[in-house]
């Protein structure tokens, strides 16, 4: 007899829950404050607005995946020390319930699952992608590989100059150092990547 899933029965069409503001303000400043820089500079690195900075640290606005990317970059930390939400040591995160930050720019949705445990250098997310414009990332952190494989959909995958075409149970492992993207070429488009720090 097949058992049913524990989550039958509950929708899973309710967008997944974005990070605490808190949490995200807390630890920007906290990773600032390490690399001694001022908001003003800490901006103007990153590439994004003072104002921008300013309401992120106050724990107000809508921080989106382009900014934060941006911030980790120039913080010199992975990207999960700013949305981590430092999870129990056994964790389940069910279908549609973890937390995830969208892009400004497509319509993509990187859905945290796994931080960098301490002594470990990676991080694993679920990506939720969109047929339309392409997510462009800018290079990450210098000796950053990512491992991706598509669950569902179809996807053009890996370095901008030269993505892959890539379906269901199809694997790809690039440099997430130079400039990458990722571009849902069918509805549905679901991918597990694994970033990996040096």
């Amino acid at each position: 007899m097949d058992r049913q899933p524990e989550h039958a029965g509950k929708t899973t069409d309710t967008p997944p829950a974005t990070p605490p503001l808190d949490r995200i303000a807390a630890a920007v400043r906290k990773e600032r404050n390490r690399v001694g820089l001022s908001l003003s500079e800490l901006a103007k690195r990153a590439g994004i607005a003072k104002s921008t900075l300013s309401q992120l640290e106050a724990g107000a606005g809508n921080p989106n995946l382009e900014t934060l990317w941006a911030l980790s970059v120039t913080l010199g930390v992975p990207f999960s020390r700013l949305v981590d939400l430092s999870p129990p040591r056994a964790t389940v995160v069910r279908r549609g319930e973890g937390t995830a930050v969208t892009s400004e720019r497509a319509d993509y949705a990187a859905m945290l699952l796994s931080a960098c445990p301490p002594g470990a250098r990676r991080d694993l997310y679920l990506l939720h992608v969109e047929p339309g414009p392409p997510r462009e990332s800018e290079p990450h952190m210098p000796g950053t590989v990512e491992h991706a494989v598509i669950c569902t959909g179809e996807a053009l995958i890996g370095p901008s100059e030269a993505p892959v075409h890539l379906g269901p149970g199809d694997y790809i492992a690039y440099p997430g150092d130079v400039p990458h993207i990722c571009r849902a070429l069918s509805p549905g488009t679901c991918v597990a990547l694994t970033m990996e720090y040096v």
